[in-house]
């Protein structure tokens, strides 16, 4: 691409703005020191003294220097290295004692962490602030949003489906509703699938962000979805009553929702998990129409006809029991694709 005078400008202004640390960076940066004593590195551009790359070497653009890449506007989330063995991770600032903590490292406890159906996201470590005691840092393995990159095939929604549904049942058998596991709140490790890694912000590149990342199939990788997220979440006793009340969560679509009706947040779990099937992957993809019967039965109106967790993995079993080998390997077909369309990506990928 010819780089125009309008172009040039318009990065050279980009490459001044970067060269900035934003005010929650800047909290990141102040951190820094105590993170590498508790064994976490964050990336040159949030450590003490940083110089941008971009300004002692200009051969090349600003954007090819991984410390021009800024962390995505969540001030509470910061990417980080693992010292130890270089595993790259995910370190969140929490309220000491929270719910959300709480609940995330029960679930990651030595009680449960063995447990195959446990998809619950592993809290790796845990440790208060050194300044302020009502403020402590969790520290998670890094994950990708589900779709990046994008499921390919039948079967990698049928993977999918069937790993969030056994941890579902994993999850509500600890007395765990979730309530808000919606697309953003349900990530995936996919460390397989970039054998040369990448970077934590320019996430198609190399760590180094100089160039795009070797990346394999997902079917050649081994992926593993986990439910992050547990800030509205509730741990209930066995004995009723199980009900709470709220409104909050990322689908306002569940019609029982309220600040001041209880309701059953199992069975909320429920319709959120349908409905994220249906948004995401029935409305979008036109040969998984297979997975509608299991939509319908978790999205009714009715919060008591919706199954359980356990129900719901015996619908889902059943209905994948009935596609094929041949069906599963398909190309997922966007609803929206014209038929040349599908001539041409049917034949590329067959």
């Amino acid at each position: 691409m010819v780089e125009t005078p309008r172009l040039r400008a318009l990065r050279a202004e980009a490459a001044n703005l970067h060269a900035e640390l934003d005010a929650y960076e800047l909290q990141w940066r102040d951190k820094q020191e105590f993170l590498a004593s508790q064994g976490y590195m964050l990336r040159p551009r949030y450590r003490p003294g940083w110089v941008p790359s971009w300004k002692t070497d200009t051969s090349r653009h600003p954007e090819k220097f991984e410390d021009y890449w800024e962390l995505p506007f969540r001030e509470h989330l910061i990417d980080a290295t693992r010292i130890s063995d270089g595993r790259l991770v995910y370190v969140k600032r929490v309220k000491t004692g929270d719910t959300e903590s709480t609940i995330a490292r029960m679930l990651s406890s030595s009680r449960f962490s063995e447990d195959p159906r446990n998809h619950c996201v592993p809290i790796l470590d845990y440790f208060v602030d050194e300044d302020d005691t009502s403020v402590a840092y969790m520290v998670m393995p890094f994950l990708r949003l589900t779709n990046n990159p994008p499921f390919e095939t039948v079967n990698d929604i049928i993977d999918y489906g069937n790993q969030i549904i056994q941890g579902l049942v994993f999850m509500h058998e600890q007395r765990v509703a979730h309530r808000d596991c919606s697309e953003k709140n349900i990530m995936m490790d996919a460390d397989s699938l970039f054998p040369k890694g990448y970077h934590p912000v320019r996430s198609h590149h190399l760590p180094d962000a100089s160039a795009l990342a070797p990346q394999r199939w997902r079917a050649k990788g081994h992926i593993k979805y986990y439910y992050v997220d547990f800030g509205i979440s509730v741990h209930l006793p066995t004995d009723p009553p199980k009900l709470v009340v709220g409104g909050y969560g990322r689908d306002q679509d569940v019609p029982e929702l309220s600040f001041d009706v209880p309701y059953d947040p199992f069975k909320v779990d429920i319709f959120i998990l349908g409905n994220m099937f249906k948004r995401e992957i029935y409305d979008n993809y036109s040969n998984v129409d297979f997975l509608l019967p299991f939509i319908n039965a978790m999205t009714q109106n009715d919060p008591k006809a919706r199954p359980d967790a356990l129900e719901a993995e015996r619908i889902w079993g059943d209905i994948c029991a009935k596609v094929s080998g041949l069906q599963r390997g398909w190309r997922l077909r966007g609803r929206k694709e014209v038929w040349v369309e599908k001539v041409v990506l049917d034949t590329y990928t067959s």
